[in-house]
């Protein structure tokens, strides 16, 4: 009896369909990065007091200071909260990133190396 190469139990489909299948998920991947990079994250922190917008691309377009919270005897506590917004708009990037792609992957992401998300 001789051995069957390739995959157990046989190759799913067929290469082409394959193939077709994960230009379309390329397709669609880089359709979503480009929305993602298009879209702006505002986050505060202090209660409002400072507010950092970021876009998909992970560049700060803005910060905005209420006059309260520009203290000169207290910088350290400003630089924290400048701080604080932009990680949360970080983490809320990442976040939208991460569920764009799983739209696309269906939870593909965790087959190990070779996969771009």
């Amino acid at each position: 009896m001789a051995k069957r190469g390739g995959f157990p139990g046989g190759m799913p489909g067929n290469m082409n369909n394959l193939m077709k299948q994960a230009q379309k998920m390329q397709k669609q991947m880089e359709e979503a990065t480009k929305e993602l990079e298009e879209k702006e994250i505002t986050a505060t922190a202090g209660g409002g007091a400072v507010e950092v917008t970021i876009t998909g691309k992970k560049e700060v377009t803005r910060v905005k200071l209420a006059e309260e919270v520009v203290d000169p005897d207290d910088i350290e506590m400003l630089e924290d909260l400048i701080m604080a917004a932009t990680n949360e708009a970080l983490r809320q990037i990442e976040e939208a990133s991460q569920q764009s792609m799983s739209k696309i992957t269906g939870g593909l992401g965790g087959m190990g190396s070779g996969f771009p998300f």
